[in-house]
């Protein structure tokens, strides 16, 4: 397995870090266990949020006196500089120590600088000289935004989504980062579950040498398919690239990447998991697609405002009332027994 370096960081670790995310789905034994494995199997870089109910209490326990050994990255959705400091604080207790590796705004929505008004990088920068943080860093889902915090030269790390379903302007932004010697987090590696080659999606990612890709986990089982590749990088073969090929024919365009960014939505509607079901429920089969509750949820579609704030707000520019429409159309389609999908017990 080659080494990330992440940028002007100086931070280097193995080409497969941990995403905190799904954690917070599991007990606290099992995040701890799977999280400490995680360490034991070579993974040194690991990202969470404030924004991630108790993910980071879990990555506190699991590293608490052994602090100095990991990287650990963390991201706040403060508006005000009073949210900031906040959040900060809370954070810093979370996980049990007095400084982050990597401190990074989370999903923004602008590029924020020094004197645009917010405040907000100023708290970086006091934050970093009061050695709370050791880095800046950014995450974004909105491709201008995160090319204007690349050209900015603020940041030292960019996290955006990539894999192989990723368009030419998401490969251009992989690019102009390492032109501008800046580190890239790749998060949503399997886009968000429509990705069901694991060996496939490393291979793709380890053509970029300056990506750092960090996987979801909430599963030991899942953690052990990635830890099987930190020793040995699966090779991005012909055979591969065409199986790639296939995919991105089949799905790249306009599918629903389930970011979150078009949300809340005034009917209430679940958009970055309605928008997708369809593809859902073929691709990640699972038999809590088809549950009572998700039926609800669906059928909110069709109380849809058609106000367009979702498609608005859409960084990849989709006409979202449109696709929610015919993910209705389809699901109904399964559950009354017109289309067979074979789904696994949750």
């Amino acid at each position: 397995m080659r080494e990330i370096t992440l940028g002007t960081t100086g931070i280097t670790v193995k080409q497969n870090a941990f995403g905190a995310l799904p954690v917070q789905r599991a007990d606290k034994d099992t995040a701890v266990a799977i999280l400490r494995r995680a360490y034991e199997g070579g993974m040194r870089f690991f990202d969470t949020a404030r924004a991630y109910s108790d993910s980071e209490e879990k990555l506190g326990a699991a590293f608490a006196g052994m602090r100095e050994k990991v990287y650990i990255a963390s991201k706040t959705m403060a508006k005000t500089p009073e949210e900031f400091w906040s959040q900060l604080e809370t954070t810093l207790k979370n996980l049990q120590t007095d400084y982050l590796d990597l401190y990074q705004f989370h999903c923004v929505p602008q590029c924020f600088r020094p004197g645009d008004g917010t405040g907000l990088y100023e708290c970086m920068l006091e934050a970093k000289a009061q050695g709370k943080i050791r880095h800046i860093g950014v995450s974004a889902h909105n491709i201008i935004v995160a090319m204007e915090c690349v050209q900015s030269g603020l940041y030292e790390t960019m996290q955006f989504p990539f894999s192989y379903l990723s368009s030419d302007k998401e490969i251009a932004l992989v690019k102009a980062c390492k032109e501008a010697n800046m580190g890239y987090i790749a998060m949503k590696g399997l886009a968000g579950g429509l990705i069901n080659n694991s060996t496939a999606a490393m291979a793709y990612i380890s053509q970029f040498d300056n990506v750092l890709p960090i996987w979801g986990i909430q599963k030991m089982s899942e953690l052990e398919e990635w830890l099987a590749f930190m020793d040995e990088t699966p090779e991005y073969t012909p055979g591969i690239a065409a199986f790639v090929q296939k995919e991105r024919s089949e799905l790249a365009g306009d599918f629903c990447r389930g970011c979150g960014y078009c949300m809340p939505c005034p009917a209430e509607i679940k958009i970055n998991t309605c928008a997708r079901m369809s593809l859902m429920v073929r691709r990640a089969p699972s038999a809590g697609w088809l549950s009572e509750e998700m039926q609800k949820e669906m059928m909110k579609i069709e109380d849809c405002l058609h106000c367009n704030q979702c498609s608005s707000k859409c960084p990849y520019e989709l006409n979202t009332p449109e696709l929610l429409q015919k993910n209705l159309e389809d699901y109904k389609k399964i559950l009354a027994g017109e289309i067979t999908v074979s789904y696994t017990k949750d």
